[in-house]
């Protein structure tokens, strides 16, 4: 995190000015946004956005993107299902965000993983309360891949915006931010991963198609501002690990819990078909899409919005009842 960023939300414009592209009904003030904590994890200071429900009978955990962090989850999601009775709590992974990463270190898409697993059994050692994990864009993934890595009965379901396997050369081609990338750059990063280079950063508005990450040009102008999240540089050693990592568990022989996509129907980046190749080989636990109409990557339109929260509501409550 820069000198610059702040350490907390309540003093970052960039959210602020986001939420005016959302529907009046979605916009926070300093009295409805979530409380503001800050988790240890090896070093590093998680950032937490919470709204804490004790009489809560279940919890969601809300993962940001590769464009994304923790507050734009607190936005279309977050504050949403709070209204509705769950606890959410939406983290910033290392780099995004305004999580504090270790001075000296150099996280990879491991660690990203290894965060969520360590994250979940914190949150299950301070109650037993089910949790469902959900994931915008790349976090679609970063869902599976905790799910797949931790204990079993961690998770009650997984919810992805997406749910993109970066092994798949279709994938990488279509997420990329153009083919050269796709082709030459990731075995590119691959080899630098090995060097001492792999500390490097990168932008990723060069490294994905984060130009359409939003459909609103005028609310994606204001994330591309923003180096907390569609702004962000990450590291070489970070985009090697992203583009080949292989989950705990592939797949066919995945049985931790029921797992439901809410695709938007708009999306420019990650549309459908980049979904269902990966999906399609769950068999062992129920698997359901959503189509959410008229919404882009980022959803910002009605009535996807609304479909989303109706959607994954009824998910937490059907697989996550006590």
């Amino acid at each position: 995190m820069s000198s610059t960023t702040p350490s907390a939300y309540r003093d970052q414009q960039a959210w602020r000015d986001l939420q005016q592209h959302l529907p009046a009904r979605l916009r926070l003030t300093d009295e409805t946004a979530p409380t503001e904590e800050y988790w240890n994890w090896r070093g590093h200071r998680v950032h937490l956005d919470r709204y804490r429900n004790p009489e809560a009978k279940a919890k969601v955990v809300l993962h940001h993107g590769v464009g994304t962090n923790g507050r734009q989850m607190s936005l279309i999601l977050g504050a949403p299902l709070a209204r509705r009775g769950f606890e959410t709590v939406a983290l910033d992974n290392l780099g995004y965000g305004l999580t504090q990463v270790r001075s000296g270190s150099t996280p990879s898409y491991d660690d990203w993983v290894d965060l969520v697993v360590d994250f979940l059994a914190y949150e299950r050692e301070r109650d037993d309360r089910p949790i469902v994990l959900y994931g915008l864009s790349a976090g679609g993934m970063v869902t599976y891949h905790a799910a797949a890595k931790a204990p079993r009965g961690t998770l009650a379901g997984i919810v992805g915006m997406t749910f993109l396997d970066q092994r798949d050369q279709r994938v990488r081609d279509e997420t990329a931010h153009d083919k050269l990338t796709s082709r030459a750059g990731i075995p590119f990063f691959h080899q630098l991963a090995r060097t001492p280079a792999a500390r490097l950063k990168y932008p990723m508005t060069l490294a994905s198609k984060m130009s359409a990450l939003a459909n609103d040009p005028a609310a994606l102008k204001s994330m591309l501002r923003d180096r907390t999240s569609a702004g962000n540089w990450v590291s070489v050693r970070f985009l090697d690990r992203y583009a080949t990592y292989a989950p705990a568990v592939e797949p066919e022989d995945f049985d931790a819990c029921p797992v439901l996509l809410t695709q938007p129907a708009e999306d420019r980046w990650t549309p459908l078909h980049l979904s269902t190749p990966f999906l399609s080989r769950i068999t062992k636990v129920p698997v359901d899409t959503v189509l959410l109409d008229n919404a882009g990557h980022y959803p910002l339109e009605e009535p996807g919005l609304a479909q989303m929260e109706d959607t994954i509501a009824a998910f937490v409550t059907e697989h996550a009842s006590v």
